[in-house]
């Protein structure tokens, strides 16, 4: 079944670009040219993923990610940031407020389809045969939930694939190229830029509350999470 993806972007020849490319690769697209129709197209068919430009009219690519993030029926939805704006600040902004990844202008078609396919690969529900746990937090793969002192905390589809690699590792020190691969599906770190583990972490350690703290960082290593004792 064709996945369906939301294309928000303002200037025509990059819109038909980017969605000639989706659907030669066997996507379905819808397209939306500023912030308030792209809310609504969500809203009123969700998709699978949304290609959003950072430089909107009327409301910028920033404030749509948050509320699509915000709008419990699009919380999950995987969102790749588009956008000419390439300094590290506005990169970090972006996933800060949600994006799952960040493709600057001028971009390669294939790369941004393959970034798609990464993307949704990587969004899908990991399931395992029992849930993970380590002190109050709970990841359940089977029904994509995780919950804190037992009550459910809101993950985007990278934090909850995030948590689950370093519930899985049980104490074992995971490295950024290895979070690279397993979370956001590249297979070398050089693809995209290390600081987006860092951003996630931060993000995934803030919703977690007190038990954030268990994230450790390994110096120029990478991440571990501390493991219940036996």
């Amino acid at each position: 079944m064709a996945r369906d993806v939301l294309v928000v972007e303002d200037e025509p020849d990059i819109r038909r670009l980017v969605v000639l490319h989706l659907e030669r690769d066997g996507f379905r697209c819808r397209t939306a040219t500023n912030g308030p129709d792209a809310l609504r197209e969500a809203k009123t068919a969700v998709p699978d993923l949304v290609v959003l430009d950072l430089m909107l009219p009327e409301l910028d690519g920033l404030e749509v990610c948050r509320r699509l993030r915000s709008d419990t029926s699009t919380a999950a939805v995987p969102i790749i940031m588009l956008t000419a704006k390439s300094d590290e600040v506005d990169r970090v902004v972006g996933l800060e407020v949600g994006a799952d990844d960040y493709v600057g202008k001028p971009f390669s078609p294939k790369e941004l389809v393959a970034r798609v396919r990464a993307v949704l690969r990587r969004s899908r529900p990991h399931h395992a045969p029992r849930v993970l746990s380590a002190g109050p937090v709970a990841l359940d793969p089977a029904r994509h939930a995780v919950t804190l002192h037992g009550r459910a905390v809101e993950l985007t589809p990278k934090e909850f694939d995030l948590l689950q690699a370093l519930l899985e590792a049980a104490g074992r020190v995971l490295s950024r190229e290895h979070l690279l691969n397993r979370v956001w599906g590249y297979a070398r770190a050089d693809e995209i830029e290390s600081r987006t583990v860092d951003v996630h972490v931060r993000r995934l350690r803030a919703k977690l509350g007190d038990a954030g703290s268990r994230i450790a960082t390994v110096k120029t290593v990478g991440y571990r999470l501390e493991a219940d004792r036996a």
